[in-house]
């Protein structure tokens, strides 16, 4: 009887990143399987948002806990919405003794593509108890425009 091995695509893909990191001389999963992981998953990071619309309007709701509005920045080009902005660490005194880091620092960017029934120049953002809050204007669709061709 053969034995059948089921194949993990995430695992070749922590594995390609492992070798990656040991190229560049970058902290790798080393022997416990659990710190391998937990270094995957928080090179980078994304504040979670939430998305809802209503009939005037959608409304983004960025989590970003701990931040300043001073640290983020909203900007709408080509009909794509970015917000990014940085979780900077809090200064360690000599006295401190960390038995554990959960919280992710460090630079983040979120896009979103705007529907075409967006207005651009109405998103207004709020900032308070570390939510940040856009609303997006709903606006009627433009009209397509029927162009006539003449045939000769």
């Amino acid at each position: 009887m053969s034995n059948l091995t089921r194949w993990n695509p995430v695992s070749e893909f922590e594995d390609l990143i492992n070798r990656y990191n040991r190229y560049f001389g970058l902290p790798t999963a080393g022997n416990g399987e659990r710190e391998g992981k937990d270094l995957f998953r928080r090179n980078d990071w994304a504040p979670a948002v939430d998305i809802k619309e209503t009939k005037e309007a959608f409304v983004i709701d960025a989590e970003l806990p701990g931040m300043k509005k001073e640290d983020v920045k909203v900007t709408v080009h080509d009909g794509v919405l970015a917000i990014q902005g940085e979780r900077r660490k809090e200064e360690e005194t000599s006295d401190d003794r960390q038995h554990r880091v959960e919280r992710v620092y460090g630079s983040f960017l979120r896009r979103f593509t705007l529907p075409d029934n967006v207005d651009e120049g109405s998103i207004r953002a709020e900032f308070k108890d570390g939510i940040l809050s856009l609303t997006l204007t709903k606006v009627e669709p433009a009209e397509p425009k029927a162009i006539e061709v003449e045939v000769h």
